[in-house]
């Protein structure tokens, strides 16, 4: 029953973690209409969740620490809620206000919940962290399948197809506040040591970690920004393209749950997280060198990057003592990380301006997937820092 209410907590919390910021693609061409954005405005508001991961995660340890955890985790769903209504206001500072709020909850929530799975669940890190990626993942490519047809169907357009998905966050708040009051007494027994340990900033275990989370990261953040653009140019149509996508969204779900399972029972994390980190490798070394087998390398760059998240977050929670400590290491790694994934798809689209060709950046993101496969075994060497 413990177990059962626990795990539901974290899928509540999950299946808010993506759904705010992606749905917002779909329809930006309806907002840019109205508001009579440029396409650089428009990209700055889709960018503008990524700043918000790499800025505000560090803060999100402060918070837990000040406030305790489970405060933490209501004032992230509390922020993400008001965004989302906040951004379907007819008022254009109101779009980009409640964007940055969405973006910020979504940060705190993104370094927190890996710390709740560890105080909470510590015996099942991997199951249940494959799981609520899952979730997250899936609960987001449902999202954007529907919010045009929402839109569409709809007299307030694109602000009701966005504003709905304030729900989630006010459901798993109904749900969760009267259970989010007290920590729980046995998780704290098996949690760890008590007392300080070592900052994950001043320890090469957790530069190790902090690396891994960004490659994975921009791995993920430049194909699913610049597949469809690769395609067209290699002749691909546009609906071929969007159902690439959702292969690629749909698969990488498929490849989070398996990964979790083989987390949760595998005594060596080194052999999966140098396996996916070589998928990924091969994805963007099989589009330079053969595009014509486009889809082959979609599924294969699926697998790799459903799997390696879920490695990624597992490792905030393995390679730590405790959950206040895993918490730090969260907010470490996925603000430095983040940053490198915002980064990841300008730098690439530069490379194609500068080269006129694809084959380049793809060639320059499989020599950095490399650079991934060594963090992998590093990362995942069974130790703590301490």
């Amino acid at each position: 029953m413990r177990f059962g209410a626990a795990l539901l907590g974290v899928l509540l919390i999950a299946v808010n973690l993506r759904v705010g910021f992606v749905i917002a693609g779909p329809v930006i061409p309806d907002i840019s209409a109205e508001f009579r954005w440029s396409a650089s405005t428009a990209g700055l508001l889709t960018g503008l969740p990524l700043i918000s991961f790499a800025v505000f995660s560090p803060m999100a340890p402060g918070l837990a620490r000040r406030f305790g955890l489970d405060r933490a985790l209501v004032m992230a769903l509390l922020l993400i809620a008001v965004g989302i209504l906040g951004r379907s206001i007819p008022v254009e500072a109101a779009v980009w206000i409640g964007t940055v709020l969405i973006g910020t909850g979504i940060a705190f929530l993104n370094v927190l919940l890996p710390s709740l799975v560890k105080r909470d669940l510590p015996l099942r890190v991997g199951s249940v962290t494959g799981l609520y990626t899952a979730a997250q993942g899936a609960v987001a490519a449902a999202g954007a399948a529907v919010v045009v047809p929402l839109a569409n169907a709809s007299a307030y357009g694109w602000r009701l197809a966005l504003g709905i998905w304030a729900g989630l966050a006010l459901i798993a708040l109904a749900i969760l506040l009267p259970k989010l009051r007290s920590r729980n007494r046995v998780a704290a027994t098996v949690d760890g040591p008590a007392g300080r340990l070592r900052s994950p900033w001043k320890s090469a275990l957790g530069w190790q970690v902090t690396l891994f989370m960004g490659l994975q990261s921009l791995a993920f953040f430049v194909l699913i920004a610049w597949l469809p653009s690769i395609e067209r140019e290699l002749g691909i149509p546009a609906e071929t393209t969007g159902l690439h996508t959702s292969v690629f969204l749909m698969v990488g779900v498929l490849a989070s749950l398996v990964a979790g399972t083989v987390m949760q029972h595998a005594s060596d994390q080194r052999p999966i997280a140098l396996g996916s980190s070589v998928l990924a490798f091969l994805a963007y070394a099989g589009l330079a060198i053969a595009p014509q087998l486009t889809l082959l390398w979609v599924v294969v760059g699926a697998v790799g990057c459903g799997s390696l998240i879920v490695i990624a977050l597992s490792l905030f929670s393995l390679r730590t003592g405790n959950h206040e400590q895993a918490a730090s290491l969260s907010g470490m790694a996925q603000s430095v990380g983040y940053g490198i994934a915002a980064v990841g798809p300008v730098v690439f689209g530069a490379l194609r301006d500068l080269t006129g060709s694809w084959t380049f950046p793809l060639s320059a993101a499989a020599a950095l997937m490399l650079a991934l496969c060594a963090t992998a075994v590093l990362s995942a060497r069974n130790r703590l820092i301490g």
